[in-house]
C-alpha cells in the first residue's frame, strides 16, 4: 500500500511540475490556478489508475481502464458536438459535458469499480475537484460535469469487474450464536 501512495504523490507531482510554467505566469490569478490544477489532476487521475493496474499485475483492469476511459471520453467529445449548450463564459458552444471531468471520472469510477472504495473515494474527491475547476472557470455548467460523471459511472458499472486475487480464493466470516463462522472456498 506504501507503495501506491507514493505512485499516487509521484504522477500528482509530475502533473503539477509540467503546469508549473503556466502556473508561474498566472500565479496573480487563483481561478487560473485552480482550473490548471484541475487539468493537470484530470490527466494524473487516469494514469495513476493505470500505474496501480501495472503494480498488481493486473492485465485485466489495464484493458478495462483504457476502454472505459477511451469509451467516456470518445461519447463526451460526439456529445459535445451534437449538443449546443453556451458556456458559461460566453466562448463558444461546446459546453455539454466537460471532457476534463469525463477524463478524470473514468479514472476514479474505474478505481472504484475494480478496487473497492478505499482507492475509489480518494479518486472520486479529485473528479469533484476538477468538476469544481471547470465550473469555477466558467468552462461548464454545474451539470455538464455531473453528465460527465454519470457517463463514466455507466461505463464503469457495465466494464469493470471486481480485482479478484490471483488463486481465486474467497474468505468470509459470520457472526454464530457462540462465536464465528469463517468460511472458505477456492473457484475453479
Amino acid at each position: 500500500m506504501k507503495n501506491l501512495y507514493g505512485l499516487a504523490a509521484t504522477g500528482m507531482a509530475a502533473s503539477l511540475l509540467v503546469a508549473q510554467p503556466t502556473l508561474a505566469a498566472t500565479s496573480s490569478s487563483g481561478s487560473k490556478t485552480v482550473e490548471i490544477a484541475g487539468k493537470a489532476l484530470s490527466i494524473t487521475l487516469p494514469l495513476v489508475a493505470g500505474g496501480i493496474t501495472l503494480m498488481k499485475h493486473d492485465r485485466v483492469g489495464s484493458a478495462q481502464l483504457v476502454v472505459e476511459t477511451l469509451l467516456t471520453v470518445g461519447t463526451a467529445y460526439g456529445l459535445k458536438s451534437i449538443v449546443r449548450e453556451q458556456r458559461p463564459d460566453g466562448s463558444d458552444y461546446h459546453s455539454f459535458p466537460s471532457e476534463t471531468t469525463a477524463l478524470s471520472a473514468s479514472g476514479s469510477s474505474f478505481l472504484w469499480g475494480r478496487y473497492g472504495w478505499q482507492y475509489g473515494l480518494p479518486a472520486f474527491a479529485v473528479t469533484q475537484f476538477v468538476s469544481y475547476s471547470r465550473v469555477q472557470a466558467k468552462q461548464h455548467h454545474w451539470y455538464d460535469t455531473l453528465a460527465s460523471s454519470a457517463l463514466a459511472a455507466g461505463y464503469g458499472f457495465i466494464l469493470t469487474t471486481p480485482f479478484e486475487k490471483r488463486y481465486h480464493i474467497q474468505t468470509s466470516m459470520e457472526p454464530a450464536p457462540d462465536g464465528a463462522m469463517v468460511q472458505m472456498s477456492y473457484r475453479w
